[in-house]
């Protein structure tokens, strides 16, 4: 029989500039002059510009020039971690997601992050501790329950792949590649008939996503 489809992952999410004061850098005493401050807003909010626009290396620049400035941002680190991702630059983004939890250990989205990192490295034991702890820290992420599913997925684990997919699905009955990864589970436990319905939900979502077509023609049926 022929292999299921290739799952689905997803892409590292940035965090918003805060409004918070900046956390000033000790080595530099107590406070930061205003225009100190100002600067760093400045390349943290230009920094976000450039990741919406895929700009990646324009926002490492600006998080370079944040973190010179005042190395305790955390979300300096983060937005950055998130760049190098985007690049493929999966040990600059775990380093940063690492220092961003050194500074800052109650962010659910910057375990989250470096849970993809270690899952595009392969290393899917470290991506699933990541993925507990961001579902520790915020249960209600739906993603989350999906790249901890595809990890699973990745080492057979497919009951338990399946029961994340099943939460992600819960919490966001409109999240596509959720019904996509586990009709891919379904079909590796030889579930054919919960494997097209997932499938045809899929693309029922997301009438372009052309793996689900590619898959239900592959298993004889008619998108």
């Amino acid at each position: 029989r022929q292999e299921p489809g290739r799952t689905k992952g997803t892409t590292a999410t940035s965090q918003q500039t805060p409004t918070i004061k900046v956390v000033a850098n000790p080595s530099k005493g107590d406070g930061m002059p205003e225009s100190v401050q100002e600067t760093v807003r400045t390349h943290l909010d230009h920094g976000r510009a450039c990741l919406d626009k895929g700009k990646y290396d324009d926002a490492i620049a600006d998080y370079d020039k944040v973190i010179a400035l005042d190395p305790n941002v955390a979300l300096a680190y983060t937005n950055r971690g998130k760049a190098y991702y985007s690049k493929g630059a999966f040990n600059h983004a775990i380093a940063d997601h690492t220092r961003a939890i050194a500074l800052n250990p109650n962010v659910a989205v910057v375990y989250y992050n470096r849970g993809l990192a270690y899952a595009k490295k392969g290393n899917y034991d470290r991506a699933i501790a990541d993925y507990d702890k961001a579902i520790a820290l915020d249960p209600n992420v739906a993603r989350a329950y999906t790249n901890r599913g595809l990890a699973y997925g990745r080492k057979g684990e497919v009951d338990r792949a399946i029961a994340d997919f099943d939460k992600a699905i819960a919490l966001d009955p409109k999240l596509a590649f959720a019904y996509f990864n586990r009709g891919v589970a379904y079909e590796k436990k030889g579930d054919k008939e919960q494997a097209i319905a997932d499938f045809r939900k899929a693309l029922e979502i997301d009438p372009s996503d052309q793996d689900a077509k590619n898959n239900l023609k592959r298993l004889g049926v008619t998108p």
